[in-house]
């Protein structure tokens, strides 16, 4: 039986009408990640209230009336595990839907759909559809070493996002297979890397730094042929943050000394791992100690840094989602609505404003701030900060000149849950009201809002009077 036949014949039942759509970012040719289009939106709905013999009928007229863009947003939406976790029977249109795309001229086989497939069908228990694509897929790879070794390490990462131990172990033997056979070194430092990095997404960080140390030694083998790998920052960055995304911080700590030892210095990304665990797991003080490490060892603050702080402070993500009694200054958040741990962590991030060196640009024509990257709960930390920043700059600093136009990138939500729905545009928006602001969205780019330098000042001068 042919994959062509069995996709004609499964059977599919309806789903409710009511799914969640979930946020994809495109990264590139390799790495597909869309977000759910409102088309695509629209075709899934359709699929959720269809009867079954419609199904076939509905994907081929949208797969004929669609862009690529579009089909690969939504195929990617369909093979997400997060799909998958909050709406099994969406899920399992990703095979039909797959495979219509996959006759289209322009489509080539791409390694991380073809293993998010796999692994998707896998956790539906389609086993024979799933060895079927996959006896296909390595027979279209011609036992070409570099593209097998690209295709099992996506499957292992596609299987270990969905915990899927069976599925896991399957593509790690086949990893650890070619790391012992092939005889390039690019090959078998690609499997080892995965490897690695695998075991720590199931949860098995010590396994992990075991398979570390097990191929730093030289001569470990039976015949004395295992080369020597000496781990990379990518492996022990790997093992640090799956230690402490567990709770076992004085692993997590000691990892961090042995990269140090192996002459690997801590750098942002590092610290954010660290950072993010101990929020996962309330940890604010341990979060203070190791901001102001960041900050003393000259290692700077980014994005994803103000992201890992303000996601792990309650009290700020429920008020910007709620948009209810929001502080609209830096000293009434911290003297009336933060407490504890969470006052002193927001505290010691505030305290140092590098972040507009990446994310602001000044000049006497232009200021403009861009939010993008930014999640809700830090994208409203960085509106206050500016707001102090821009005072300043404006009414205390002679030598800034006032700009023509000042000008706040939000974004139109291409990348929000639910597409053209900007959280942030509506935290700034909301922001603005409360604050009587002359901050507009402009008319030219509704992504964007803007105002005359000149007003801005006044209307800060304004607010400092108050």
């Amino acid at each position: 039986m042919t994959l062509r036949f069995q996709l004609q014949i499964q059977q599919y039942p309806p789903l409710p009408i009511h799914f969640q759509m979930q946020q994809h970012v495109i990264r590139n040719n390799n790495s597909i990640r869309c977000a759910l289009t409102k088309q695509g939106q629209r075709f899934l709905t359709k699929l959720s209230t269809s009867n079954n013999t419609n199904t076939d009928n509905l994907i081929r007229k949208f797969v004929q009336s669609s862009s690529k863009s579009v089909l690969l947003s939504t195929l990617t939406h369909l093979l997400s595990p997060t799909t998958h976790n909050n709406n099994n029977n969406l899920s399992s249109f990703a095979l039909p839907l797959y495979t219509r795309i996959s006759e289209s001229p322009w489509f080539t086989s791409n390694p991380t759909i073809t293993a998010d497939l796999i692994s998707l069908l896998h956790k539906l228990q389609l086993h024979t559809e799933s060895q079927t694509l996959f006896s296909q897929t390595i027979s279209n790879l011609n036992n070409r070493e570099r593209d097998l070794v690209l295709f099992y390490s996506k499957l292992l990462d596609s299987h270990s996002k969905r915990a899927s131990q069976t599925g896991f172990d399957s593509a790690y033997s086949y990893l650890n297979n070619l790391l012992h056979t092939s005889s390039s070194l690019y090959v078998k430092r690609r499997a080892y890397q995965s490897m690695v990095s695998g075991l720590c997404v199931m949860d098995k960080p010590r396994e992990a730094e075991n398979l570390i140390q097990d191929f730093q030694q030289t001569d470990g083998g039976p015949g004395g042929d295992r080369i020597q790998i000496q781990p990379s920052a990518f492996e022990f960055k790997s093992v640090i943050y799956g230690y402490g995304r567990l709770g076992l911080f004085q692993d997590m700590v000691r990892v961090v000394d042995e990269m140090e030892k192996n002459g690997f210095l801590m750098d942002t990304v590092c610290y954010n791992m660290v950072l993010s665990t101990y929020g996962i797991h309330g940890e604010h003080l341990e979060m203070v100690s190791w901001l102001r490490r960041m900050r003393n060892s000259g290692v700077p603050f980014s994005i994803r840094t103000y992201n890992s702080v303000s996601n792990s402070c309650p009290t700020i993500m429920r008020k910007v989602v709620e948009l209810y009694e929001l502080p609209l200054s830096i000293e009434e958040l911290l003297n009336e609505c933060l407490v504890g741990g969470e006052a002193m962590v927001i505290k010691e991030l505030l305290s140092c404003c590098a972040i507009f060196e990446e994310v602001m640009v000044w000049d006497s024509s232009e200021v403009k701030l861009d939010l993008h990257g930014f999640h809700l709960g830090s994208a409203y930390l960085v509106m206050l900060l500016w707001f102090e920043e821009m005072r300043k700059r404006l009414l205390n600093a002679s030598n800034y000149e006032i700009p023509a136009e000042i000008t706040l990138v939000c974004g139109v939500g291409k990348h929000s849950s639910v597409r053209g729905e900007s959280p942030v545009k509506a935290l700034v928006k909301e922001m603005m009201v409360k604050m009587k602001g002359p901050l507009r969205i402009d008319r030219k780019n509704d992504g964007c809002f803007v105002a005359k330098g000149k007003a801005v000042k006044v209307w800060l001068c304004e607010l400092t009077k108050l």
